[in-house]
C-alpha cells in the first residue's frame, strides 16, 4: 500500500458505492410504498411529516407551473372534510415520482423521514460492502477524510452508516453532501464542495466520475457487482476497480 497520496480527501456515492443497489431498491424504496398510508394515517399531526408534505405540495405546483412535469400529481391544502383526499394525493404522488426515479429534494426528505423509523425500529438496517469498513480504517489512520455525496438526504445518509450491518460507520465520516449543495451530474455541484472543504479539487478524490473529473477532482468508477454495465468509453477512459481495497493500493488517480 502506498503511503504518498496525492488527495486529501475522498468523496463517496452510496448508491453502488459502499452499499448494493439491490438494498436500494429492494429493501428503502418498497419500504416507503409499502408503508406511506400506515404513515400518513398514524402520524398525521406530526409536524415533520406536515413539513414533509408541504415540500411535496410546493415542489408539484412548481412541476406544473414550471412546466417541469404538468402531470405532477398536485396536493390540496388539508381541511377539515377532505383529509383523505389530500392523503390520497399524498399516496399518489409519492408512488408517480419514485416511478421516475425522481432525485428531488422534497421526495428525498420525505423518504428520509420515513426511513428513520424503519431504522429505529429494527425493520431497516444498512447494508454497507465487506470491504468498506476496513479501507475506511486505514483512510483515517492516514489522515485522509471521507465524505459522502448523494442524491439522498443528509439524514438518510446518516440512517445508513449508523444503523450499518457493520456497526456504526459515523466515527468514520467526516461530513456529507446531498441535493441542497447541487446536482451530481452538474460540475458546479463539485465546485461547490470543493470550496466548502476548503480543497483544491484535485485534492479530492470521487468514487464516481464524469461531472466531478470536469471540476478538476481525480476521479475513479467502483464497478460493483449486479451495478449497471459500464459503457466501453468509460472503460476506455476511466480507472476502473472492483472495491475499495484496489482503491487503497493507489497513490494517484490522474489518468493521462
Amino acid at each position: 500500500m502506498s503511503t504518498n497520496f496525492t488527495y486529501e480527501s475522498v468523496l463517496l456515492d452510496i448508491e453502488g458505492t459502499t452499499t448494493p443497489i439491490s438494498f436500494v431498491h429492494e429493501k428503502l424504496f418498497p419500504y416507503v410504498k409499502n408503508n406511506v398510508e400506515k404513515f400518513l394515517n398514524e402520524l398525521w399531526e406530526d409536524k415533520e411529516l406536515q413539513d414533509n408534505i408541504q415540500l411535496l405540495r410546493d415542489q408539484a405546483i412548481k412541476d406544473v407551473n414550471e412546466k417541469i412535469f404538468p402531470e405532477a400529481n398536485l396536493i390540496p391544502m388539508d381541511t377539515s372534510n377532505n383529509k383523505d383526499e389530500v392523503k390520497n394525493s399524498i399516496i399518489q404522488n409519492i408512488s408517480w415520482q419514485m416511478k421516475l426515479d425522481r432525485k428531488i429534494g422534497a421526495l428525498k426528505s420525505f423518504q428520509g423521514y420515513m426511513w428513520k423509523y424503519g431504522f429505529d425500529s429494527g425493520e431497516l438496517k444498512g447494508m454497507i460492502y465487506q470491504d468498506v469498513l476496513d479501507v475506511f480504517k486505514k483512510w483515517v489512520d492516514l489522515g485522509i477524510k471521507i465524505y459522502i455525496y448523494s442524491s439522498g438526504s443528509v439524514a438518510a445518509q446518516k440512517l445508513i452508516f449508523q444503523n450499518s450491518d457493520k456497526g456504526d460507520l459515523l466515527e468514520y465520516i467526516s461530513g456529507y453532501f446531498d441535493t441542497t449543495i447541487g446536482l451530481k451530474l452538474e460540475k458546479q455541484s463539485y465546485e461547490n464542495i470543493a470550496k466548502q472543504l476548503k480543497l483544491e479539487p484535485n485534492k479530492i478524490l470521487f468514487l464516481k466520475i464524469t461531472a466531478a473529473k470536469l471540476a478538476g477532482f481525480q476521479a475513479a468508477i467502483i464497478d460493483r457487482p449486479n451495478n449497471p454495465p459500464l459503457s466501453e468509453n468509460d472503460k476506455n477512459i476511466h480507472l476502473l476497480f472492483t472495491d475499495f481495497h484496489q482503491v487503497l493500493s493507489h497513490s494517484s488517480f490522474i489518468k493521462d
